[in-house]
């Protein structure tokens, strides 16, 4: 009897190796994301542990687990081409690649979680822009005590053992292997974590908890490594200027004239309106300034009408004397531009002009021309002036004197340490009593003074904490708060406290300078450099919303505007004011980013102005009522609430305004001038160092 055999098809090496590749390595991924799904219980855990269980919960959660996923299957097919060229190698090998790959993609997220819970702010590209130094303080300030590497170590353990050993357990039929493989090839091009982050499930704290912590970092990183350029095709070719009507249309937004745009992109006539003179006496001799920046302040809790609640009633009551700007935004979220911004009106360049560190071309700012028409110029800061490379920018400025932590003399407080150890350094009632102390009571000569805080920061412990503590539970009576939003604030009790003590830091302040020679003429600046970004934010631009107040015993009126202004437009009308009454010599051409503060009644924006997140996310613009997050348009109202808006037309102009924006930054970044040499000569008392 004859048997017929039929021929076995030999299969080629390659071929067995991606069949086995797929079966081994879906097992594999599935505990992983598994991990993922843990990792995102755990954060949601803590947040409730933190800062109290919410009504958005459910939709967070449920929204975060998308974005999770969405995560894991983009970078799937990535995944399995690494472990599928391992796999030709050694079947071992791509076991252990995988094992190390997806504990540190888990270690990494985790590790995300932990800083967005700490300061609540997305960790992004960002981090690459500070110098280690700046990172070393922002860690030890945060705390960072031996329980972290416990619960580190803990779950590394348990991360270990569910990638050795859980994917042994699961077996898959081939066919659904090979499947799950096809389906990540065929995902990729659809970029699913892109798509998943622009689902919002409520306001920009849970926006920000539901997102995926390793999507933002790693796509923040391609960006600040692999920059994008701005298109060079436009949709409108204005960028600032000052609005005719509040229609936010092209034709009523005149923009500055720039005259060498090729050499200096920012370069423009100096013709902002003095709208200051009306609200003040005029005296025989030039005014004193003193600027103060209060680290955090923002407007969700400071004076009448805070969403959070008033925490500031010194600070409200200063509001009723003087002049007020309620709708006034930071240019950033963080330290880094306050300075540059509010002081000198300039660009961004690429992480924050301070970054450019010695390359920072010669400019113009408050401080120089004020030095320049005869004032003593000094800045005062109770941290450390070389964080955000702020003494090098006070240097380029001619600053007649800096006072940081490494000046303070005996008898002064420094702020209580962290479990770390580390201290920002000396609170707002030392600075300003340092301050005060080391300024002569009365001088012949005007004086110009900058002074920036450090209290109300991470991690926002000061001295007499358990009086503020007390203040902290009085306040929320005399708020009349119910008890279910007393115990919400009670979550955020340091950031509170820390409030509370900054209020009472400046009250002294005036009170003790009050009773000083120059008082009457001097005039007084109050902002913050940012909203303080660990109590949640209700918006984009929540984090941008800050208080600006002008106070002076030489005004005639006190008055509130409802205009949005921006830091930079102090520079240009403080300037416009004293060049008005008291003859200030500033040049004829400028090259400030801001047109002036406006003091209408009635809510509008007269300007166009970029806003910069973080060091490597200039992301966020301002025309009109508008504005635009990436690529989403909003429309703000009178409290700078946003509104979402489906509009092409109203996307597209103001796109096209920003990228013209980003070409002129781009410039100075390249090496482009601010101002000719002959005008920085002529407004500069001395040669730049």
């Amino acid at each position: 009897m004859k048997h017929s055999y039929k021929p076995v098809k030999k299969e080629s090496f390659f071929y067995r190796q991606l069949k086995n590749s797929c079966k081994d390595f879906v097992p594999q991924f599935m505990v992983l994301a598994g991990l993922f799904v843990v990792l995102r219980f755990i954060e949601m855990g803590y947040d409730s542990y933190r800062h109290g269980f919410n009504g958005f919960f459910a939709r967070v959660l449920l929204t975060g687990l998308l974005k999770d996923l969405a995560f894991l299957t983009g970078i799937g097919f990535l995944l399995f081409l690494v472990y599928l060229g391992c796999y030709m190698i050694s079947r071992k090998l791509a076991s252990i690649v995988f094992v190390v790959l997806g504990s540190a993609l888990c270690l990494v997220q985790l590790a995300l979680v932990f800083y967005f819970q700490q300061s609540l702010n997305l960790l992004g590209g960002d981090l690459w822009q500070y110098k280690f130094s700046d990172i070393r303080q922002t860690v030890s300030a945060a705390g960072v005590g031996i329980g972290a590497p416990v619960a580190l170590v803990a779950m590394l353990g348990l991360i270990l053992c569910g990638l050795v050993w859980l994917p042994r357990k699961i077996k898959l039929p081939p066919g659904a292997a090979y499947g799950v493989v096809l389906f990540f090839a065929l995902l990729l091009p659809f970029h699913p974590a892109l798509l998943a982050s622009k689902l919002h499930p409520g306001n920009e704290y849970a926006n920000n908890l539901s997102a995926n912590k390793s999507y933002y970092f790693y796509s923040g990183s391609m960006g600040y490594f692999n920059p994008q350029e701005p298109p060079t095709d436009i949709y409108s070719d204005f960028y600032s200027g000052d609005y005719n009507t509040g229609t936010a249309t092209p034709d009523s937004f005149p923009a500055f004239k720039y005259v060498d745009e090729a050499r200096y992109p920012f370069l423009h006539p100096e013709d902002t309106p003095d709208l200051l003179s009306p609200f003040f006496r005029k005296t025989d001799s030039l005014p004193d300034l003193v600027i103060i920046i209060v680290e955090g302040l923002g407007t969700a809790f400071a004076n009448s009408g805070a969403r959070l609640g008033n925490f500031t009633p010194f600070l409200d009551s200063l509001s009723q004397t003087g002049l007020y700007w309620e709708n006034c935004l930071s240019t950033s979220g963080r330290t880094f531009s306050v300075l540059p911004s509010l002081l000198g009106s300039l660009p961004f360049a690429k992480s924050g002009f301070a970054e450019l560190g010695a390359s920072m071309p010669p400019h113009l700012s408050l401080l120089s021309l004020l030095k320049h028409n005869g004032y003593n110029t000094s800045f005062y800061y109770g941290g450390d002036a070389r964080f955000d490379n702020m003494d090098l920018f006070m240097q380029k400025n001619h600053i007649g004197v800096i006072r940081d932590i490494k000046s303070f003399p005996a008898g002064y407080r420094k702020l209580p340490a962290a479990s770390s150890g580390f201290s920002w350094g000396y609170g707002d009632k030392e600075l300003f009593r340092w301050y005060l102390n080391s300024q002569e009571p009365a001088s012949p000569v005007p004086r110009a003074s900058v002074l920036l805080t450090v209290a109300t920061h991470s991690p926002f412990l000061v001295n007499d904490q358990e009086a503020y503590y007390e203040k902290f539970e009085q306040r929320l009576t005399d708020l009349h708060f119910p008890e279910s939003e007393k115990q919400n604030a009670r979550n955020y009790r340091d950031q509170y406290a820390s409030i509370l003590y900054a209020d009472d830091a400046l009250r002294d302040f005036f009170a003790a300078y009050s009773r000083r020679a120059g008082f009457g003429n001097t005039i007084f600046l109050v902002t913050g450099d940012h909203q303080m970004p660990e109590l949640p934010l209700n918006s984009k631009i929540d984090r941008y919303h800050v208080p600006l107040l002008v106070w002076s015993p030489l005004l005639n009126r006190a008055s509130r505007f409802l205009p949005v202004v921006t830091h930079f437009d102090v520079t240009p009308s403080l300037l416009a004011f004293l060049k008005q009454n008291y003859s200030l010599q500033i040049p004829s051409l400028v090259s400030w980013i801001g047109s002036g503060l406006d003091t209408a009644r009635m809510f509008r924006n007269m300007h166009s102005y970029p806003l910069m997140q973080d060091k490597n996310d200039m992301v966020d613009f301002v025309e009109g009522n508008y504005m635009i997050d990436m690529n989403s348009l909003f429309e703000m109202n009178q409290r700078l609430d946003l509104v979402p808006r489906d509009s092409k037309e109203l996307l597209n102009r103001l796109s096209g305004a920003f990228d013209r924006f980003k070409r002129k930054n781009r410039q100075i970044i390249d090496g482009a001038g601010l101002i000719p040499d002959s005008i920085y000569q002529a407004y500069t008392t001395e040669k730049q160092k």
